[in-house]
């Protein structure tokens, strides 16, 4: 009983410690959102800025909401994982068992044998994007709307691609631009380059048009619904009847369904591109060859 009653008390925990970060930034959204009357369509508020000799660093909603999705996540896995036992004991284990497979089966059916190890990085960035967008259905700005960040992840890509592309050596790399014809290398380097602005343009664009859309329909709603009722006697005048239901669907589509899209796509494509840099048939005759070698001295 008294075990029972500890397992208890450290779920609580770790579910007021997941909570604990979202009521955060709600109350930062109060204290430092000016009052305004009219609608208005702004990037991320500035809490503050850190003087620095070469430049300020200004902290800002991405960076605050980014780290505090972060900590919500990490106690998130902290209650799915707590008590899992080689005998499935809790349903949250069946969760976060599935969601190990799957992830899994995800990157082996995409990139290989070879990169089944990325499966905790590919959850990660999934996990990120996924909860970042979904901050909207609380009020709060969603990083992936800001362009730093879903550029940070880009760059991230990029290198990790272009660390790939040089197993098999920086001559080996220096003639892939020139496949499968020497003349279009100056169109390979230009499309090197413009893999990560892609990754990060569309995410971000998706995430921000969809909070852009949904406020302006919001407001011509309710414009047309003071237009149409405004006329009725009483309190019933005031009631912006077309604003019930209809920013509710529009929501379940661009913050839920569109979010999480993207979350997806944008683990698709690291998948896709990493794998698809990797040399792995010159990558395994260059290993074979280094073995033989090694062989050969060793016999002789």
């Amino acid at each position: 009983m008294k075990n029972k009653k500890n397992f208890l008390a450290v779920d609580i925990i770790y579910l007021c410690l997941m909570a604990l970060g979202p009521l955060f930034l709600i109350v930062l959204k109060v204290l430092f959102t000016p009052h305004s009357d009219d609608i208005s369509i702004s990037g991320a508020l500035v809490y503050f800025t850190v003087k620095l000799p070469l430049s300020d660093l200004p902290i800002t909603e991405t960076q605050v909401n980014s780290w505090v999705v972060i900590w919500s996540i990490f106690w998130l896995c902290k209650y799915i994982t707590h008590g899992i036992s080689v005998h499935i004991e809790l349903k949250r284990q069946l969760v976060a068992e599935w969601v190990v497979e799957k992830t899994k089966n995800l990157v082996k059916g995409n990139m290989g044998d070879y990169f089944t190890d990325f499966a905790p990085f590919v959850a990660a960035i999934m996990g990120l994007s996924a909860f970042s967008s979904l901050l909207t259905l609380i009020g709060l700005y969603p990083p992936t709307s800001d362009i730093n960040t879903t550029g940070g992840w880009a760059i991230l890509v990029f290198f990790l691609i272009t660390y790939y592309k040089f197993k098999c050596g920086p001559i080996h790399y220096i003639k892939s631009f020139g496949d499968p014809v020497p003349f279009l290398a100056p169109l390979n380097i230009i499309s090197e380059f413009a893999t990560p602005v892609s990754m990060a343009f569309r995410h971000y664009g998706n995430v921000l048009s969809g909070s852009v859309i949904s406020v302006l329909v919001a407001v011509a709603l309710q414009g047309l619904s003071s237009l149409i009722f405004g006329k009725l006697p009483g309190l019933l005048g005031n009631i912006p009847f077309l604003q019930i239901g209809i920013p509710a669907v529009l929501s379940v589509y661009f913050d839920i369904f569109s979010g999480l899209l993207q979350a997806f796509i944008f683990a698709m494509l690291t998948m896709l591109y990493i794998a698809g840099a990797f040399p792995a048939e010159d990558y395994a005759k260059k290993k074979a060859k280094r073995q033989n070698k090694q062989l050969n001295k060793e016999n002789i």
